[in-house]
């Protein structure tokens, strides 16, 4: 069963973040600063080098390790509190690539207008980043201890899909009993108790070249093909379940006067349960060609699994919701389409819960902000999660 705190520990916990506020923005603005894209090594590393040295101030810490991915940069894990008993810990996730390029710093510099505060990348996760740092220290300076260790898993390629992420991110989940997401909240701040799962699949289609005045009986029409596979795949949408299949990115022919030979579309597929998802892409896979003269070849698949909203999940959520009213809000919850590494946790059967980062709006987004009057209490929650749990 979860420990309690009372709410004078709430407050506490409260108070740590407001007296610590310049502090944290302080860091937050040096990851903002430090842009580290997907993909880019050298900003991944410095932001990971700025994520270590804070964590060596804090005495609960008990190591650092730096994980270097070849094509992403360097993954970072914090462990804190515990014993060396091997007994489940707490898994606190989120990661530090940006989808914002190199530059657009100095296009949107950090500034802050009344309760706002802009950067590329401070609320999809920068600043939950630090805030997952302070929280370990708001928990040794009110006296509420973890019991188990508590990890911080921050992954540097999240928001390609996780390719050498994913591995660290299910040997940890297999270490815990539970995982706390920083991803940034749903609107109203609500935390997210079901994502759905995603998929990611190329549709090539090979037709045959012909000149399209002289003899246009003798070619087939790749781009006329792809035309129709769309309008397939467009009819594997259920909104009942939930099931979403979109054609986003469609690229074919070659000149104006020339039957097209080739023509590819990528395809984004959501779906809320782990059946919808594996019926709707073998689906997709089985695709065959309507033109017997086409070829049409499919590649891809899942690449995340929907994190699902279980007894256990729900159960995690109704504590937080009980931590989250002795600060005297309301804490509410959503299900949302976008997927996040979380979903790999779930698949696991450990209970998630995502979206406990500090409020704002623009994720991906020029206008990208947080709102820094609702740090305290985003941070009191994490802390008293990772102190209860």
């Amino acid at each position: 069963m979860p420990q309690a705190l009372t709410k004078e520990q709430m407050l506490a916990l409260r108070d740590h973040f407001i007296s610590r506020q310049h502090e944290l923005l302080a860091l937050t603005c040096a990851l903002v600063e430090a842009e580290s894209p997907s993909g880019d090594k050298e900003g991944s590393s410095a932001v990971v080098s700025l994520l270590a040295s804070a964590a060596a101030s804090i005495s609960s810490v008990n190591s650092v390790e730096r994980f270097t991915s070849e094509d992403f940069g360097e993954h970072i894990a914090v462990r804190a509190f515990g014993k060396n008993d091997n007994s489940p810990g707490i898994l606190i996730l989120g990661h530090t690539d940006t989808v914002h390029p190199r530059g657009a710093i100095k296009d949107r510099p950090w500034r802050t207008e009344v309760n706002r505060i802009y950067g590329p990348g401070i609320f999809d996760m920068k600043v939950n980043c630090a805030l997952a740092l302070e929280a370990l220290r708001a928990c040794e300076a009110v006296h509420a201890l973890p019991q188990s260790t508590v990890t911080i898993l921050l992954t540097c390629d999240e928001e390609t899909g996780s390719p050498s992420g994913r591995p660290l991110v299910e040997a940890e989940a297999k270490k815990s009993r539970a995982a706390l997401v920083i991803e940034p909240p749903a609107s109203e701040g609500r935390v997210k108790t079901a994502r759905k799962g995603t998929g990611m699949f190329l549709v090539d289609v090979k037709g045959r070249a012909a000149h399209a005045g002289l003899d246009p009986e003798k070619g087939v029409s790749a781009v006329l093909e792809l035309a129709k596979q769309t309008i397939r795949l467009h009819e594997l949408n259920d909104p009942d379940l939930g099931t979403t299949v979109t054609v986003n990115v469609v690229h074919g022919g070659t000149h104006s006067n020339v039957i097209p030979a080739e023509a590819r579309a990528e395809v984004d597929m959501r779906f809320t349960s782990a059946d919808s998802g594996a019926k709707t892409e073998r689906r997709i896979l089985s695709l065959a060609p309507f033109d017997p003269g086409a070829q049409v070849v499919i590649t891809g698949g899942i690449n995340r699994p929907p994190l699902e909203r279980t007894q256990k999940v729900e159960n995690l959520y109704s504590h937080a919701r009980a931590l989250a009213s002795l600060l005297n809000f309301d804490l509410g919850e959503a299900s949302v389409g976008g997927a996040s590494d979380g979903n790999f946790v779930a698949a696991l059967g450990v209970p998630v819960l995502d979206g406990l980062g500090v409020q704002g709006d623009g994720a991906h987004a020029a206008h990208e902000y947080i709102i820094a009057d609702d740090i305290p209490t985003r941070g009191a929650l994490l802390a008293a999660l990772m102190a209860t749990l």
